[in-house]
């Protein structure tokens, strides 16, 4: 199967302009996603359509067949909450998801309000280990 052409595509778009047009505490909770993304993943911010900021590439296949050009992970400030992609792969924990605090899941998403209503280590373990697994699944 062909890959698909994503909507969402990385871009030139400054990173550090767009975590500067936030208020100061979706700021401040983003800038601390950056740093540790960036330990975890081992990779640069960069922009994914007007309000993604992904690290790493990796090219993912569905089991539909379908394949896209991703990131290995990445997170969006929404205005209610922010959506942390990647962290919810086959090596979802439930007992370590038991730890993190306040969250919410989708079907392949996290969800916070903000990083002062998680226990921030559990998040680390749970990026490192969905990051880890993504790379080791080679897809």
């Amino acid at each position: 199967m062909a890959i698909a052409k994503n909507k969402t595509q990385a871009t030139r778009s400054s990173v550090a302009e767009f975590l500067g047009g936030l208020d100061e505490e979706r700021r401040k909770d983003c800038e601390a996603l950056v740093r540790m993304l960036r330990r975890v993943t081992k990779a640069a911010p960069k922009m994914w359509g007007p309000s993604i900021v992904g690290f790493g590439d990796h090219h993912l296949v569905y089991e539909s067949g379908r394949e896209l050009e991703w990131f290995v992970a990445g997170f969006s400030p929404r205005k209610k909450e922010l959506v942390l992609y990647g962290f919810k792969g086959p090596e979802f924990d439930e007992t370590l998801m038991g730890k993190l605090g306040k969250h919410s899941t989708g079907k392949g998403c996290l969800y916070i309000k903000r990083l002062a209503d998680v226990d921030v280590a559990v998040l680390e373990k749970i990026a490192v280990r969905a990051a880890r697994g993504l790379k080791a699944r080679g897809k």
